[in-house]
């Protein structure tokens, strides 16, 4: 879905920024979203003056400090105003929940001054209600769960990238396929 949206983007004035959570690495709201607005930024033709600022400034202070969050949203808002912006957020349900609801805050207000902005987001079913209290009416949802003809490509997929395949015989193979499906599938 990204690429298909970085090839539109390329044709048109969009810009498409990602980011994916990764529950094993500590990332709060400042660090997703200052990644993104470093995308974004990296597509401009020219850096907003204030941005520039903002960052020699940080420079210039002992140990070099970050951009606090609400500068970050403040950046993201002037320059998603002024061009279609996406943005994706891939696995939502990874960030803990006090920063979730930081975040979900800062993509609102990033909404509420960027109407041609679009923010892409997934994770888990049960993270829904947060989503639909802090992006209320700015929200489309769309469930989607993987089948089971899915879940059998994929773990065929990870088996043939086992790197001691003599560990495991066709039987547990065999019984990996058939099994994990079905458990999975009646989650």
């Amino acid at each position: 879905m990204i690429d298909t949206l970085r090839e539109q983007a390329v044709g048109g004035n969009a810009t498409v920024a990602c980011f994916y959570i990764d529950f094993a690495q500590e990332q709060s709201p400042a660090a997703i979203l200052g990644s993104v607005l470093k995308q974004i930024v990296g597509g401009l033709n020219e850096v907003p003056e204030r941005i520039v600022k903002a960052f020699r400034d940080r420079k210039k202070a002992i140990g070099g400090h970050r951009l606090e969050l609400t500068e970050i949203v403040e950046f993201l808002q002037d320059i998603s105003s002024s061009q279609p912006t996406f943005i994706c957020i891939d696995a939502l349900d990874e960030c803990p929940p006090a920063d979730r609801v930081k975040l979900l805050g800062s993509l609102n207000q990033i909404l509420q001054r960027s109407p041609d902005t679009r923010i892409f987001l997934t994770g888990r079913a049960h993270i829904q209600r947060e989503v639909d209290r802090h992006l209320a009416g700015r929200v489309a949802m769309r469930s989607i769960s993987p089948t089971k003809d899915d879940i059998v490509i994929f773990l065929q997929a990870k088996l043939k990238e086992d790197t001691i395949p003599e560990a495991m015989d066709e039987s547990l193979k065999e019984e990996i396929i058939k099994n994990i499906p079905e458990t999975v599938s009646e989650m």
